[in-house]
């Protein structure tokens, strides 16, 4: 029988115990945000917090666990950004479609994607989808993700001829918003790892001082196991897809999350150097571990999961094994047992939305990199060649915490960007429509 060592290749690999533990911390402290965020999000769709709150954790836990023991690669999973704010605001807020009817589509691309896992069509369907498209989904998304942000501060508010107006920015909230935000955006200059997080920390220790963060309930409580299927069942899920007409939500839901996951563990896989001959072993096993977590967490409460290229900075630390996942999944699990804390962050939107903001404005450096692609003339497909069991993918990012929907179209700018930006460079980054509004 193998021991834990021999099971996660700590000496093939050249790690150590306590560099693989360093490497989960970190990616723990640059992704936990959406333990905070995602419930803000999907509760606008009338989802109870407490339900997402869980079911967030959980599939996280579920997700990284699978991605860690049995793919072994330093990659965590959660559910992801981008995915339930169209959940929340097109599906359920514009369509009127209930929300357990909305999991129900959602549980429905988490299956057809766990058959795609399982056979070599994955392939076929990405290389079919227009690479402008690819890029066009992941900037689109993170103009949505931003415009939340800037309109749950009241930063913009309703217009009834120009659609949006500025907002009253001498409001306590949006001032409070306006700070979080530098904070954050210094923090991302300064590439200081977990920059989202520690923005949210810095701005709730300002809202607390100035007594407009409250813990009326504590810090820390017994964690509560949310409703286990909050749609009807598994073969109602697929009657209201058909009575609603929900085959293009599922679609969606279905090909971001494969191009999202696909391009982001093969991006980190190669950070790590664990490719070989430009193959990423175990993919099956990887992509499972998304689709398995995206189906158990549609039947809880939460949207699409996602592979995180916040995984790249645990890589950056150290990690190199599954061992990196396990450490993240136990913090989600300890996460947990501070709902109160949550909860009552969630209740002031100027903590969190700066993070929004910030987000959805990385994740347009796709069209950025497309339009330098185009004017050199060089050939950008987001996704390229196959693996040993599926498609190569568009590379992206490693900052901070940078988004997980930023494209790199070329092998050069897989290599280039799998290593921290300069200074300048996240200045240049930093200098977006959104946060130029």
């Amino acid at each position: 029988m193998k021991t834990w060592r021999e099971h996660f290749d700590l000496n093939a690999r050249g790690t150590t115990l306590s560099r693989e533990v360093l490497a989960g911390v970190t990616t723990f402290l640059t992704m936990v945000y959406i333990v905070v965020v995602n419930p803000i999000i999907l509760s606008q769709a009338g989802v109870p917090f407490q339900q997402v709150f869980m079911a967030t954790i959980i599939a996280a836990i579920i997700g990284t666990l699978w991605m860690g023991l049995f793919a072994n690669y330093p990659i965590a999973i959660a559910p992801g950004m981008g995915m339930n704010a169209y959940f929340a605001f097109a599906v359920v807020g514009t369509s009127g479609v209930p929300y357990d009817v909305a999991f129900g589509a959602v549980f429905i691309a988490g299956v057809l994607f766990l058959i795609l896992s399982l056979t070599r069509f994955r392939e076929a369907l990405i290389r079919a989808i227009p690479d402008n498209l690819k890029h066009g989904i992941t900037a689109g998304i993170g103009l949505f993700i931003s415009f939340i942000g800037l309109r749950l501060t009241g930063i913009v508010t309703k217009h009834p001829d120009n659609l949006v107006a500025l907002g009253d920015l001498r409001a306590p909230t949006t001032a409070l918003a306006l700070v979080g935000l530098l904070i954050t955006v210094l923090l991302f200059v300064l590439r200081v790892p977990g920059a989202l997080f520690f923005g949210m920390v810095f701005t709730g220790a300002i809202a607390y001082a100035l007594g407009m963060l409250r813990f009326d309930q504590g810090l820390m409580s017994m964690p509560t196991m949310p409703e286990w299927l909050v749609f009807h069942s598994p073969l109602q899920a697929f009657a209201d897809m058909v009575h609603y007409g929900l085959y293009a939500v599922v679609f969606s839901f279905l090909i971001v999350t494969l191009f999202d996951t696909t391009g982001t563990m093969i991006a980190v896989a190669e950070q790590a150097g664990l490719l070989r001959n430009g193959m990423m072993p175990r993919v099956k096993q990887a992509l499972l571990a998304d689709s398995v977590a995206t189906t158990i967490g549609a039947m809880l409460g939460t949207s699409p999961t996602s592979a995180y290229i916040e995984s790249s900075t645990g890589v950056a630390a150290g990690g190199r094994t599954g061992l990196t996942a396990v450490v993240v999944a136990v913090l989600f699990a300890l996460s947990a047992f501070f709902a109160p804390t949550v909860s009552a962050v969630a209740g002031l939107s100027a903590i969190t939305a700066p993070a929004l903001i910030v987000v959805g404005s990385l994740m347009m450096q796709s069209l950025r990199r497309r339009w330098a692609s185009t004017r050199t003339g060089s050939r950008s497909p987001a996704l390229r060649g196959s693996t040993a069991e599926g498609p190569s993918s568009k590379a992206r990012s490693a900052s901070g915490s940078a988004s997980r929907d930023d494209f790199a179209p070329t092998l050069d700018d897989r290599k280039a960007h799998a290593m921290r930006p300069s200074l300048k460079t996240l200045l240049n980054r930093l200098r977006t429509p959104c946060l130029q509004f």
